[in-house]
């Protein structure tokens, strides 16, 4: 039997404002890709509880983010897939230069969950 697409009402929460309108140039010029995580160290130095991530797109090398994902265990995170923005710049974080964005979202409960496919795709596809 098919499910309904029915809206939550019974959940309460702040609206967030739409931010101003951006063009398609503007989305086509960041680079999103489909990442690889192929390693996570622990990071003590950052402010609020983060991983360093190291993360395959498909570049000539493993690029590296600081990530505030620690609600996930590091072994849990080695080959899963990601989604990233892999060209905002270096952002130097505590001494460590992160180079890409790990894109996620807060839950309920307020913990980072990671966007990713929902099958398998190819380290470094592109995200249109």
């Amino acid at each position: 039997m098919a499910r309904k697409n029915t809206p939550v009402t019974n959940q309460v929460r702040d609206m967030t404002p739409l931010k101003a309108l951006a063009t398609y140039d503007d989305f086509a010029r960041l680079d999103i890709r489909i990442g690889k995580v192929v390693e996570v160290q622990p990071f003590s130095r950052a402010r609020n509880p983060s991983y360093k991530v190291g993360v395959d797109v498909g570049a000539d090398r493993i690029m590296w983010s600081s990530a505030q994902i620690t609600n996930y265990e590091p072994a849990a995170l080695v080959g899963s897939l990601v989604v990233c923005v892999c060209n905002l710049g270096p952002k130097n974080i505590a001494g460590f230069t992160s180079e890409l964005l790990i894109l996620g979202a807060k839950n309920a409960d307020g913990k980072v969950i990671i966007l990713g496919p929902r099958s398998e795709v190819a380290a470094g596809e592109s995200i249109f």
